[in-house]
């Protein structure tokens, strides 16, 4: 036990050797100390831990950075390590002593990673980012300061959550990192909303680089990433387990009869992309990827069309306008347009250019499977 005449026998040594600054033997002291805290740690009382963490502390000022990584490493996995030292070494400039703590410490809070990511360097970043759960709030930090090598490693980490906001980050920081893209496509947490604009993204980059290089053939590149992009976004769906109870739930609505605009309406206004999605494309009735496309699409005139088709009033429109889908951003001034724009749309007209976007979609499914395109429709061969 820490009251034990042997530890006070090292402390009274600890005092003498601070005086005399004699570092070789406080670095004896240092390992016969924690030595004797691993031993019992499992035992100690928070007072016992209090008298280690401040023995340990003043033990750790003026000694080599070798000599404290060893100690980090030492102690970085420990449940109750003492937590004032734990963060002393967290905060090194010396990432070898550092990173350990970073990595590993249970005795490091949200705000202390946090304050860490926020003020240390890109390797300690890259530390935090090994830990085996990190919240939103530090991923939020993380992804925001962090360079590519951390950004890569905190997108792999499965034990890492991300607020949408950070989602929308990383999707446009693998814009220009495919893979990161890669890594990010396959996170099962990944909102649905995100992930099509990551592949919309993806694509367009996949058309610009072909069509680059072989002008010519610039319509069928379009057509084939177009069916390749289309082919993986139901994929994907299919395999979502969110969207799939969405689906379900609409689904019994519309087959007992109580689907209605209130279902697009509260999920829109809840920030649900899957339930909004899935109940505006029962109530159409749509095509499941048409309205997916839709959602995310940036600009206003395809959701007003599609919601007047559907029957919905402008406060239902209203609220998918303003989901974080697409991230529109509409102002006042935008909104007050777009409502100017659905009133004066008509509800035959609407649904007949969504019909022309669904045999659209047809099309190139059709052509995707290899299935004959009759002549008639030849005129509405899609160049995406």
């Amino acid at each position: 036990m820490p009251e034990s005449s042997g530890f006070r026998s090292l402390i009274d040594e600890l005092e003498a050797n601070l005086a005399s600054g004699n570092v070789q033997h406080r670095l004896k002291i240092l390992q016969r100390v924690t030595d004797l805290f691993l031993a019992g740690s499992h035992h100690y009382s928070g007072a016992e831990i209090e008298l280690f963490d401040d023995v340990l502390m003043r033990l750790v000022t003026e000694i080599e950075t070798e000599a404290r990584a060893r100690l980090s490493q030492r102690l970085a996995s420990v449940v109750n390590a003492p937590p004032g030292l734990i963060r002393r070494l967290a905060f090194d400039d010396a990432i070898v002593v550092a990173a350990p703590v970073l990595a590993s410490s249970p005795q490091l809070s949200d705000a202390d990673l946090i304050e860490n990511a926020a003020t240390k360097s890109q390797d300690h970043l890259y530390a935090i980012a090994q830990r085996l759960k990190l919240s939103e709030a530090v991923t939020d930090v993380l992804v925001e300061r962090g360079n590519r090598r951390v950004v890569r490693r905190v997108a792999s980490n499965d034990g890492a959550q991300f607020s949408f906001k950070t989602y929308e980050k990383l999707v446009s920081h693998a814009r220009d990192d495919r893979k990161l893209g890669l890594t990010i496509g396959r996170r099962s947490d990944i909102p649905r909303q995100c992930f099509l604009r990551l592949l919309e993204t993806a694509s367009a980059e996949v058309r610009e680089k072909l069509e680059a290089a072989n002008p010519e053939a610039a319509r069928e590149i379009r057509e084939t990433v177009a069916e390749v992009a289309g082919a993986m976004q139901r994929e994907v769906r299919d395999a979502s387990r969110r969207h799939a109870v969405a689906a379900r739930d609409a689904k019994h609505l519309f087959r007992s009869h109580r689907l209605s605009e209130m279902n697009v309406h509260a999920a829109a206004c809840a920030q649900q992309f899957a339930k909004t999605a899935a109940a505006l494309s029962m109530l159409g009735p749509f095509p499941i990827d048409l309205v997916e496309r839709v959602l995310i699409d940036k600009g206003s005139e395809t959701v007003l069309i599609l919601a007047k088709a559907a029957g919905c009033s402008w406060t239902t429109t209203k609220a998918i306008l303003i989901m974080q889908a697409a991230g529109r951003g509409l102002s006042q001034q935008d909104l007050d347009g777009a409502c100017l724009r659905f009133e004066r749309l008509n509800r035959e007209t609407a649904q007949r250019v969504v019909k022309f976007y669904e045999r659209r979609s047809k099309l190139a499914a059709d052509k995707a499977s290899g299935t004959p395109v009759g002549p008639e429709d030849a005129e509405l061969q899609p160049a995406v």
